[in-house]
């Protein structure tokens, strides 16, 4: 177990991605030259969106900093991150354990067809299931009962990962992938039923998507001309108290091209890491074989290749000086988001290709269902508290308690946690039925879910056989 954390925590996602997808390729009988170029492929393009997203970091995050002090806002629950989570949650004993159980689990489920979605591939990410496992472990100190929480998580995790699968590799053009980061995905049922709402409320006839604003507006409505005026606008709020300075205005500036510079090259890193998993399942239906010759597995892939997709980043962007000011005014509110601010690009991937890249459906989407995070940080802050405290994390100065708004907003995890944390047989059996009844509802009508999310009312016509 040990080994396998230290192997995570050196290589990342951009090395323990492409190596599962060589392996996987290998297993499929893909040729090894076929299956090692599209390995090298994922890899460049994983490290060519560590590379944008770590220097695009660093400038948008004294920005944002600035912008929430600048409010005055005192709260009692501090945001220090979800780099900081992961760290807690692979130095808790039980978040070691599940490391090697989780990993067991989802080689099996895959393996025995339970799930068509190859979740290992993202192994690094399931530190989100281990905090809310090390929170039931510290309350409980039921070893059992924490194992039994984060296997049910993670049984609802690969069951959206499937569901969004279709829709997730179509937008962002990454086919036979999907998503299964916890923290995001757990998003999916949500993320349908308020499209649905907000469709037949009228907000699909305001087309905020990428495309239309570029018809519409010229050059004022390309992607890079968006992220330019979106990053002053967040500059300037960033920067109120230094708009007479010159080093104000250069904060200002430097966001500005900051965000439409990610705008321009995040697109061709990701035709680079698209062009991975479009010559593998080329190759892959090629070369299999028997039974699986017809099954369609998507390969589970790291959030970063979704952050700097137009509308994603811009939706992100645009929830950042709100989710700020909800903080402010939402009554009963104690969380105060910070550091996992500039995670909002990430925490809409869901909300925005399920609304095929509506912007303005995305924002108010993300409004509502952030705000829940808002509450459910609240709620579980005393619990992740103590986890860090336990494991040598020193408090911010003038916070009472911490939080990660980035992967404890989840309402769906939550609601799992305390199911199991009350240790009441009837309400973590309602968990367990209901996760069976939706798969099977899922199982049953695949073809017609995937379809109602692409926004075909039936399925397609087969061909005609001719004799």
């Amino acid at each position: 177990m040990e080994l396998l954390q230290n192997i995570l925590s050196s290589f990342g996602a951009a090395v323990v991605v492409p190596v599962m997808l060589f392996i996987v390729a290998l297993f499929l009988k893909v040729k090894p030259k076929k299956a090692f170029q599209s390995a090298l492929n994922a890899g460049i393009g994983l490290t060519g969106f560590n590379l944008i997203v770590n220097s695009f970091v660093p400038i948008v995050t004294p920005v944002i900093n600035n912008m929430v002090e600048q409010t005055g806002v005192k709260l009692p629950v501090f945001d220090t991150g979800w780099q900081a989570t992961s760290v807690i949650a692979y130095s808790t004993q039980v978040g070691v354990i599940f490391l090697v159980v989780g990993l067991a689990l989802q080689v099996a489920l895959f393996l025995l067809k339970w799930t068509d979605v190859f979740m290992p591939s993202d192994m690094w990410n399931n530190y989100s299931f281990m905090v809310w496992g090390s929170m039931i472990y510290l309350i409980t100190s039921n070893m059992a009962l924490a194992m039994a929480c984060m296997i049910v998580q993670n049984l609802y995790v690969m069951l959206f990962g499937e569901v969004i699968a279709k829709r997730w590799a179509n937008y962002y053009n990454l086919p036979g992938t999907t998503l299964t980061a916890p923290h995001h995905v757990c998003s999916v049922p949500y993320a349908i039923v308020m499209n649905w709402i907000l469709d037949k409320l009228g907000a699909g006839k305001i087309n905020w998507d990428p495309a239309t604003l570029k018809k519409k507006l010229g050059f004022l409505g390309e992607p890079i001309t968006l992220g330019l005026f979106l990053g002053l606008l967040i500059g300037i709020m960033g920067n109120l108290n230094t708009l007479n300075t010159l080093d104000g205005w250069g904060s200002v500036l430097t966001m500005g091209l900051a965000v439409s510079a990610v705008m321009a090259i995040f697109p061709r890193v990701a035709s680079i890491f698209a062009s991975a998993f479009t010559s593998l399942t080329n190759a892959s239906k090629k070369t299999a074989k028997g039974s699986d010759k017809n099954r369609e597995w998507m390969l589970s892939v790291n959030d970063a290749v979704g952050y700097g997709e137009p509308a994603t980043l811009m939706t992100g962007l645009i929830l950042i000086p709100i989710m700020v000011l909800l903080a402010m005014i939402l009554p009963g509110n104690e969380t105060l988001p910070l550091v996992d601010l500039i995670a909002l690009p990430y925490m809409v991937e869901m909300i925005i290709c399920i609304s095929k890249g509506n912007i303005f459906k995305g924002v108010i989407s993300g409004v509502i269902w952030f705000t829940i995070g808002l509450y459910v940080c609240t709620l579980t802050a005393p619990y992740f508290t103590e986890v860090a405290a336990q494991v040598g994390v020193n408090i911010p100065e003038g916070a009472m308690m911490i939080t990660s708004f980035g992967i404890l907003y989840n309402p769906v995890m939550a609601l799992i946690f305390l199911a199991f944390l009350s240790g009441n047989y009837l309400l973590m059996g309602i968990v367990v039925v209901l996760y069976l009844a939706m798969y099977v509802l899922f199982k049953k009508n695949k073809q017609a879910v995937w379809n109602f999310l692409e926004g075909e009312k039936k399925d397609a016509p087969k061909e005609k056989v001719v004799a």
